[in-house]
């Protein structure tokens, strides 16, 4: 187990075998002692990252202390054992849980999630972290970070701070459909102004090389009218300027709401994302919030991003890898897409009830696990 887990090679582990037997004793002591730990089956690899762990850091901060020596003090095994044990009962089993409406064995979760697993394990597989080349993948890569993030507030109970991740991931798609849509043009602007926040927080390599882009920063300002003040609204949203004739457009500005997501297409969504905006920056919304209208808000917008993502995502699977490998997600999509589809239609439907008139407080049903009692 300590082999598969790749412990470091240096930790001492007959010591960590002797303390895990030490410590299955002593819970044998808890169940008798307690009726509610009696009833609790220990899951032996759980128990043992605790026991690991601890004493990793236990050796990390008394480096006055050696493995040899702890071995033959009874007492450092006592509390090994101890502090091991109050941590896996209380944490893994006795955890105090916010109550929520999809336990993760939900399919509006476990859908999600196994989709959101499988796209993640195929990204994994591409280079990355080298913008000029890797752009398009890493903004997948973290889109779909941010929907599993999302996915995972939502079946722990923590439905506004889902609603407020939302907010980010909405803003990683409509940056992703701006690229995705212009192409090169963009995608060199984009990593212009990169540079050029790296220049606003100091992290360029010289001064020379700073004061220099500063120059290029405040030129490209000028060439647009913005005043010293919109300097970081120019870096942080300027490199819309790769967009053919984005000046022209309608409504337009340097901002994400009139620039990013009205040039991505998706300004249908500025209302639900100034709301996500005011749960974010914990307005009276988030502190009087109502768990089930803010929980089908989230699932509905999260699954409404996921499929223009995958969109995205399918259509650079599929023209970067072999046949089989094309094969195998042809299978999958044929499986899980339509569930997908189908749980949003319910979803939908459930808050379409929950909104109209005469139903304004009423819950959606809970399922088996969720524990929740709000």
């Amino acid at each position: 187990m300590l082999e598969s887990l790749k412990v470091p090679a240096d930790l001492d582990k007959e010591f960590l075998y002797a303390t895990f037997l030490y410590t299955l004793e002593g819970a044998k002591n808890l169940r008798q002692e307690n009726q509610i730990v009696g009833s609790l089956a220990i899951n032996p690899l759980q128990l043992t990252l605790y026991l690991v762990n601890e004493h990793m850091f236990y050796l990390y901060s008394h480096p006055d202390k050696t493995q040899a020596d702890l071995a033959k003090d009874p007492a450092y095994q006592q509390f090994l054992g101890s502090v091991s044990l109050d941590k896996y009962f209380t944490n893994e089993h006795l955890a105090f849980h916010m109550g929520s409406f999809a336990s993760r064995f939900n399919p509006s979760i476990s859908t999600m999630n196994l989709y959101l697993n499988f796209i993640l394990g195929m990204l994994s597989r591409y280079k990355n972290n080298d913008p000029k080349e890797t752009l398009i993948v890493d903004i997948l890569n973290k889109g779909f970070q941010m929907a599993k993030c999302v996915s995972s507030l939502l079946e722990n109970g923590f439905e506004t701070e889902a609603f407020s991740t939302w907010r980010t991931l909405h803003e990683n798609e409509c940056i992703l459909q701006v690229i995705v849509k212009y192409g090169q043009p963009v995608i060199e602007s984009y990593l212009k102004h990169m540079k050029y926040g790296m220049a606003f927080r100091g992290a360029l390599a010289t001064k020379e090389e700073t004061d220099a882009t500063f120059i290029e920063i405040k030129e490209g300002m000028r060439q647009v009218d913005l005043k010293s003040k919109d300097m970081k609204r120019f870096i942080e949203y300027g490199w819309l300027l790769g967009v053919p004739n984005v000046m022209q457009m309608e409504g337009f500005k340097f901002n994400f709401r009139d620039g990013v997501e009205r040039v991505a297409g998706l300004n249908n969504y500025s209302k639900v994302y100034e709301m996500s905006s005011e749960i974010a920056h914990s307005s009276p919304l988030l502190i009087y919030s109502r768990k089930n209208y803010f929980y089908l808000i989230t699932i509905l917008n999260l699954y409404e991003s996921f499929f223009r993502i995958e969109k995205i995502f399918s259509s650079l699977y599929m023209s970067t890898v072999v046949k089989e490998e094309q094969e195998r997600y042809v299978k999958l999509r044929n499986l899980y897409y339509g569930e997908l589809l189908a749980i949003y239609d319910y979803e939908k439907k459930r808050f379409a009830a929950l909104t109209s008139s005469g139903k304004k407080n009423e819950l959606p049903p809970q399922d088996p696990g969720s524990g929740s009692d709000d």
